[in-house]
């Protein structure tokens, strides 16, 4: 009884909290991408925290000198960034004018990402390891600047205050000892944060196809670019367990997708 009631206090929460912060931070595209998100934390607080990290990694790559090191490779990322960024508009306009940065780390890391507000970081290794063409780093740049253009950083803090608000709501109230509050942490991240996560990395998985097929890369490459990567990899965790899918899913996933896609870059190249 106290398990089934302690759930339906949880869910309660969730829902209230559901019907105060759901909306959606891009337009559908063409891919049809239209969920309602849960968005709790304010979008200015997101990106403040982005560029505080952000920053602070540029500091401490450029004391240990693996910042910019190759200028040849970062104009590249650069000429392609600019190709996409250009494309951001289909989704949100006012994303054209953020503050776009982009940095390399020379490391032999397969690593790259882009924070909130326009924030691009690539490592040196997953370029030079994987010996990655323009068309698939713009599958990578696409997917990674579609998490921030979905803002899903910050749909992962409202989450996990939505579900730690659930979770003291119920140990308040039915006095839960602090091992069954641990147990119901697991329990939440397993139910509701890892699979929106995975969630997350299909969105940004068909909106990054989307950017790179209108700024004229082939959208085949993000196929070819997977392939590699799982090649590179040693093992994969068990899906259930990863917050990403794993690269055989995946692949199929994107093929299912290229019929949406192509025409889009097939224009972009007439």
């Amino acid at each position: 009884m106290r398990k089934l009631l302690t759930t339906t206090v949880m869910a309660a929460s969730l829902s209230a909290l559901t019907l105060t912060g759901c909306t959606s931070t891009t337009n559908s595209g063409a891919v049809g991408v239209d969920r309602q998100q849960l968005l709790l934390v304010s979008s200015e607080q997101v990106q403040q925290l982005s560029a505080q990290s952000y920053n602070k990694n540029l500091q401490e790559a450029s004391k240990r000198g693996v910042l910019d090191t190759n200028k040849a490779q970062l104009n590249r990322l650069k000429n392609i960034s600019n190709r996409l960024i250009g494309q951001v508009g289909v989704y949100r306009p006012d994303a054209a004018n953020w503050k776009w940065e982009v940095h390399t780390i020379r490391s032999n890391e397969l690593n790259a990402f882009v924070m909130p507000g326009g924030k691009i970081m690539f490592y040196s290794g997953i370029i030079d390891r994987l010996n990655l063409t323009d068309d698939e780093i713009a599958a990578i740049m696409g997917h990674e600047m579609s998490h921030a253009l979905r803002e899903h950083s910050r749909e992962r803090l409202s989450r996990e205050y939505a579900t730690q608000t659930g979770i003291g709501v119920a140990a308040s109230i039915f006095g839960l000892s602090q091992g069954q509050a641990d147990l119901a942490n697991v329990a939440g991240d397993l139910g509701l944060s890892r699979p929106h996560s995975r969630t997350q990395e299909a969105e940004a998985d068909q909106i990054g196809l989307e950017l790179m097929a209108r700024a004229g890369y082939n959208p085949q490459a993000a196929i070819s670019l997977w392939q590699k990567m799982q090649r590179a990899s040693q093992g994969e965790p068990p899906q259930f367990l990863s917050t990403h899918p794993t690269s055989s899913n995946r692949i199929s996933q994107l093929q299912a997708l290229m019929p949406k896609v192509m025409p889009l870059y097939q224009k972009s190249r007439r």
